[in-house]
């Protein structure tokens, strides 16, 4: 797998194989009384307490870092973001309390990451990248 030029190599998720999925945060974009666009941010909170952020890059790479949870803000006009825990809004939600089994990356030299598979004992979660959304799919 190459390195983003924008955002480098950053983190490798290999650390959370054999912990446990204790709860997922995830940020949404609110507009006026639409449905929530995103999720545009999830956070990956496991059984070491360790706190790992998935998102996209403005180049459209996959990002994966340790990061805690932002507090949600206001952009006036634009709507808001905002940072909760989640409720089953996600593909992650069906795994809260498994055991991550194995984890798998695929990238470009150009480009950096461009997704991310997470296996548990009951299925697998694919994180990657289209037009700059993050995608997140039950596999």
């Amino acid at each position: 797998m190459g390195k983003c030029p924008l955002h480098g190599v950053g983190g490798r998720p290999d650390y959370l194989v054999g912990r446990r999925l204790e709860q997922v945060v995830a940020s949404w974009h609110l507009y006026g009384v639409g449905a929530p666009s995103g999720p545009l941010d999830v956070w990956l909170i496991d059984s070491e307490a360790v706190t790992t952020r998935i998102t996209t890059g403005s180049d459209w790479c996959l990002i994966v870092e340790q990061e805690v949870p932002f507090a949600g803000y206001d952009m006036a006009e634009s709507g808001r973001v905002a940072v909760a825990p989640i409720e089953g809004e996600t593909p992650f939600a069906d795994h809260l309390g498994e055991t991550v089994l194995a984890v798998r990356e695929e990238g470009a030299p150009e480009n950096g990451r461009l997704a991310l598979e997470i296996t548990f004992g009951s299925g697998r979660v694919r994180c990657d990248t289209w037009s700059g959304d993050l995608r997140l799919a039950n596999k």
